[in-house]
């Protein structure tokens, strides 16, 4: 667990312009970055996946780091955005919806409650993908419109989660706490709650932070977690952008580490997806 704060190297310290990138924007018309019309790894169902430009974190492994620097976007107004996403009801129906990520999309609080709430009047299904480093004042205002949280997890140490995110930890487990006090109770009884989790060699997978994962998910109520395999998969984006990519020489896990660690959370008694 120390090699990563040894190795400063891997510790991402964000620099003056990164630190004005990561503050939340609080306008009413959106940056889009994209759009996956038909996502079938983001939530229940078929999904129309909406990418928001922007995000309050800076991950080492960053996958979408293209969409974090506001400047390769288009503007849009919640219903013009809405209007994109009519067209595919026929395709992802009642049993799929609208999946809102980035990015993240916290990072635009007004404009996301603002779509949410045409997406409800509209009867469409909503997730949110996020890291849900936020105000507790920005997850109330969105809470009575999100059918599906999907939040990750990074790592459980406060100091490492910071080297790799640029953020310290514990506003993201206070508010974790706080969502899962909510969905599934009498407020919204059909709401639910979705956490995906990194398996980064060396780092996210040590016996340490693995014991504090378990932990941590005996304190929450949620609908099942979500292995995620680390992958350089986005590094050319990084490259594309002249930015050195500070986890060269770091390998995908292996496939017994993997089904090791869901095996692991599955005897816990906890529903565990393998996203490969």
């Amino acid at each position: 667990m120390l090699k990563i704060l040894k190795n400063r190297r891997f510790c991402k310290t964000l620099t003056p312009s990164e630190q004005k990138k990561v503050k939340p924007v609080h306008k009413l018309t959106g940056m889009i970055h994209s759009f996956e019309t038909f996502g079938a790894l983001d939530g229940p169902g078929v999904r129309f996946v909406v990418f928001f430009e922007g995000c309050p974190l800076r991950c080492v492994y960053c996958h979408n780091r293209d969409m974090l620097d506001l400047v390769d976007h288009s503007m849009m107004t919640a219903r013009e955005l809405l209007e994109e996403v009519r067209d595919y009801k026929p395709y992802f129906g009642r049993k799929g919806g609208v999946t809102v990520s980035g990015g993240d999309p916290v990072f635009q609080p007004k404009f996301l409650l603002e779509f949410l709430k045409l997406c409800k009047k509209d009867r469409i299904n909503t997730a949110v993908d996020t890291s849900l480093f936020t105000s507790q004042k920005v997850l109330d205002s969105i809470l009575p419109y999100v059918d599906t949280f999907m939040v990750s997890l990074k790592h459980f140490d406060s100091g490492i989660h910071k080297c790799l995110t640029g953020v310290p930890n514990e506003q993201i487990l206070e508010n974790l706490r706080y969502l899962s006090s909510y969905v599934g109770t009498a407020k919204r009884p059909k709401a639910k709650l979705r956490l995906r989790y990194l398996i980064l060699p060396g780092y996210t997978d040590t016996r340490s932070n693995l014991s504090a994962l378990r932990k941590f998910l005996r304190e929450v109520k949620f609908e099942l977690i979500e292995l995620l395999p680390y992958h350089t998969h986005g590094v050319y984006k990084w490259e594309e952008l002249g930015l050195r990519y500070s986890l060269e020489g770091v390998k995908a896990p292996s496939k017994a580490s993997v089904q090791r660690i869901k095996k692991m959370l599955e005897k816990e008694g906890h529903k565990v997806l393998l996203n490969e």
